[in-house]
């Protein structure tokens, strides 16, 4: 299989086309070896237009959702960013391509060995993949300009909006119910931290950050 001609498929028919236009993300995009991430049995699909479980309760999103989440996030050269539930590792590259220094962040020491082996493979020596508490983040590496997190989520760690820099920003799906979610963009300004939304999608839930169940008499 051609993947290098797939590529670019995947750039013109899933992601040029949903107005994410920025040559920074398309460039990252069309460098990023999708594959490369992905066991053999799956690698044939690497570029298909759906999720692709990677590990439980991890997928790699379809590309026009991590490509338009990315562009509403304004990454830019000299950023520091941190993803948190890295998941194989994919769409920490792609931001990796564009910005200064990535952090993967998951929680198991097998995973963060197989994503370290996969940044040395394609030679991306300033994405680092670390072990730790997700709904943590990395408060002694931040603050971070751009936090994404890589699942759909029901709440919002308190330390993911507390590790944003000044102008940081955290993107971010948000359940709604039924299976959709909004993506959202958080930005601090000072000591506030606001918010807008930007589309609709429904990529793969993180799980550990579901809303708790009230009591009811």
């Amino acid at each position: 299989m051609d993947f290098e001609k797939q590529r670019q498929i995947m750039v013109d028919s899933q992601i040029r086309v949903n107005d994410v236009t920025s040559p920074a993300i398309v460039a990252a995009f069309l460098d990023v070896p999708r594959e490369s991430f992905l066991p053999k049995s799956l690698q044939s699909s690497a570029y298909a237009e759906f999720e692709l479980p990677v590990r439980e309760g991890r997928s790699m999103w379809i590309p026009r959702d991590l490509a338009k989440l990315l562009k509403a996030m304004e990454p830019a050269a000299g950023n520091v960013a941190l993803v948190v539930g890295a998941a194989n590792g994919y769409s920490s590259a792609v931001l990796g391509k564009i910005v200064d220094t990535v952090i993967a962040l998951e929680d198991n020491a097998d995973v963060i060995e197989e994503m370290s082996e996969r940044f040395a493979d394609i030679g991306l020596d300033n994405v680092i993949a670390v072990e730790g508490n997700l709904a943590n983040g990395l408060a002694d590496q931040g603050p971070f300009d751009l936090i994404m997190v890589g699942g759909m989520v029901e709440t919002i760690a308190p330390a993911w909006l507390d590790q944003l820099s000044e102008g940081g920003r955290l993107g971010v799906v948000v359940a709604t119910g039924r299976g959709i979610g909004q993506a959202r963009v958080y930005t601090r300004a000072g000591s506030t931290v606001s918010h807008r939304d930007v589309f609709e999608c429904c990529p793969p839930v993180l799980p550990g950050f579901e809303k708790k169940a009230a009591f009811v008499f």
